[in-house]
């Protein structure tokens, strides 16, 4: 059954959660809009998603097979320690590899080490590096934007631009302090440059990765933005992209064996050897840089933590090339997803349905979206679904406490009610039903009414004080509601020194007939043992004795009254007659009752008592004669 919010409902009630949960659903959605479009607090929680599918996708991303990684790994740095030492090595080993790589026309040469530091040592060898690279215009090296330091050496502005390739220098020519950390290693003259530096996000995860970086005035590209670029390559929109990370990584060469290969061996290579050496790297983007362990430059990434910076670089400059970088798509079209879910979860629970067909729908949903989102990644689009989901999930868990709540509320008031006219067992089974005040009224049930009123009951009150009367009828209306609770029955009222009870309502019962005629004969046992208990207390009880009447019929049952007061009642004319009988057992039985409540007693389910026909009577307003009989207990 529905639950309900308050003892007594006016129209104007029941409206009133619905418009609270619409005015709730609207804040959500202001607050889901202002969270896609600015605030931006679950971001993280998106990009962690994402991860997930970027991890489920790699495998479906194969590395662009024209770029090459040369890396100085750690068996590189043993091996070359005949050649050149232990690291750093002299800069003209580079220079020797550039010349080699040189002679099999390379679409590109890109250094991802560090030349920022003059060897003072070997200044030779120094300038011979500069040298190579001015003489082979398919080199470039790295540079990185820093905090701005007077370690730093100063730039012009000018010399700046030419060095990151920028068409429009500015017009002060005059140096300024530098926020770049150049390769003071190499001739300014030979500087082909272009930043690395990584973005990382605030949970440590480098997803991003920089195309350019304002420096006064200046736009810097990044080095795979230019190298990119320089290829024909079409950049995205932005000062930064997101990157689709492959499972398996780009073909990588050892420096130590590459090195060996092109300047030991090279010379006694046959011809057939060379083709396949320059098979190698012709037309080839070769990256260089290092992943051995001393050069602490790896990465946590959505693949995982320990990846190299070289592989990061040769992932951006594949995802620049190939044009498969990360899209982040609209906000738009998961904000109406967040909107919909959202006024979906408020009129299922204002129109009071089963919270768990809701949480079920609304788990299809969500389902749904992830999986689309999950799909999207093969287009290299990210749809940030997690934070509507997470905006429409918040508000169910909101919406089903405040049912719960409410409901829980609205039990305990149908206990407090109910405790007032039926058995406490009876009372729980109620609730457990989910039956509130609203179910259960109006309902026309078939029950079994039963009167009992006190006789003689005038001596034993000119006795006592108006006091011990009230305390008298205290204590034999607690026996007999006693009895009517054990047999089942429900309580209706105390009318002066009557007693109004039914069966068959609120809960079904089968057996409501015989139910009520087994509480009268047990009402009649008790009645003997207060007549006994008032006698042995020294009580004159002359008179003293009850009537009886019980009737089965159709009856219209529920709460009756103001919200102040409500009682659980029945009406109608089974009622009036099963008052009517009560008022014809003086001188004829204790206990009568109407044909139907014995054909019913009959036809139904329980125990079945001796019933002895005691005639037909009159009943002030109806024409046709009643006939009453008498139950007695079997023997």
């Amino acid at each position: 059954m529905p639950p309900s919010s308050a003892p007594f409902t006016t129209a104007r009630s029941r409206h009133a959660p619905a418009r609270l949960y619409v005015v709730l659903a609207l804040a959500f959605a202001a607050a889901l809009a202002g969270e896609l479009f600015g605030a931006r607090l679950l971001a993280t929680i998106e990009a962690r998603t994402a991860d997930i599918y970027l991890q489920r996708h790699a495998g479906n991303y194969s590395a662009d097979p024209s770029i090459v990684i040369i890396d100085i790994d750690d068996a590189s740095m043993r091996g070359m320690q005949k050649i050149a030492g232990l690291w750093s090595w002299p800069r003209e080993i580079h220079a020797d590899l550039i010349e080699a790589l040189a002679e099999f026309s390379p679409r590109a040469i890109i250094f991802d080490v560090a030349f920022s530091e003059q060897d003072l040592k070997r200044p030779k060898s120094d300038a011979r590096l500069s040298e190579v690279i001015a003489a082979t215009p398919q080199v470039y090296v790295s540079a990185m934007q820093v905090p701005a330091s007077p370690s730093l050496v100063p730039v012009r502005p000018d010399l700046l631009a030419k060095a990151f390739g920028i068409s429009a220098a500015p017009r002060a020519p005059a140096a300024r302090p530098a926020t770049v950390q150049l390769p003071m290693a190499i001739e300014p003259a030979a500087w082909r440059l272009g930043l690395i530096n990584r973005l990382e996000d605030g949970d440590g995860v480098l997803r991003r990765y920089r195309l350019y970086a304002e420096d006064g005035g200046m736009r810097l590209p990044s080095l795979p933005a230019r190298v990119a670029a320089a290829s024909g390559a079409v950049l995205p929109d932005g000062a930064d992209f997101r990157l689709r990370w492959p499972a398996r990584g780009h073909r990588r060469i050892p420096y130590g064996d590459v090195y060996k290969l092109l300047t030991e061996e090279r010379p006694a290579m046959r011809e057939a050897e060379v083709e396949v050496l320059a098979g190698m790297f012709r037309n080839k983007l070769i990256v260089v840089g290092a992943s051995a362990a001393s050069s602490f430059d790896h990465h946590l990434t959505p693949l995982g933590a320990g990846y190299p910076g070289v592989d990061v670089l040769a992932v951006a400059l594949d995802n620049l090339i190939s044009g498969r970088s990360l899209r982040t798509g609209s906000p738009f079209g998961p904000f109406l997803l967040g909107a919909a879910l959202l006024l979906f979860v408020s009129w299922s629970f204002a129109r009071r349905l089963n919270p768990v067909a809701t949480g079920a729908a609304l788990l299809a949903v969500s389902a749904a979206a992830l999986a689309l989102a999950d799909q999207m990644v093969e287009r290299n689009l990210l749809l940030p679904v997690a934070t509507p989901l997470i905006f429409a999930w918040t508000w169910f868990v909101c919406a089903a406490l405040a049912g719960y709540l409410r409901e829980r509320r609205t039990r305990e008031q149908a206990v407090s009610l109910f405790r007032r006219f039926l058995n406490p067992n009876v009372v729980q089974q109620i609730v457990e039903q989910g039956e509130t005040v609203e179910s259960l009224s109006g309902q026309e049930r078939k029950i079994t009414v039963l009167f009992s009123d006190i006789r003689g009951f005038t001596t034993l009150s000119e006795q006592r004080s108006p006091q011990e009367v009230v305390a008298l009828l205290n204590r034999y209306f607690e026996r007999q509601v006693e009895v009517i609770f054990r047999h089942g029955g429900t309580l209706d009222k105390f009318i002066g020194d009557c007693i109004m009870a039914f069966w068959g309502a609120p809960v079904d019962d089968a057996a409501h007939a015989s139910r009520a005629i087994a509480a009268a004969l047990d009402m009649e046992r008790v009645l003997l043992e207060f007549r006994q208990m008032l006698i042995d207390e020294g009580s004159d009880v002359g008179d003293f004795d009850v009537g009886i009447g019980i009737h089965t019929g159709p009856a219209v049952v529920g709460f009756i009254g103001a919200p102040q007061k409500l009682d659980y009642t029945a009406i109608g004319d089974t009622v009036n007659l099963a008052s009517r009988v009560e008022g014809l057992t003086k001188g004829v039985a204790r206990v009568l009752v109407t044909r139907e409540t014995m054909e019913a007693a009959e036809g139904g389910q329980g125990d079945v008592p001796a019933f002895v026909r005691r005639g037909n009577f009159e009943v002030k307003g109806r024409a046709a004669r009643v006939e009453l009989y008498e139950p007695r207990r079997s023997t």
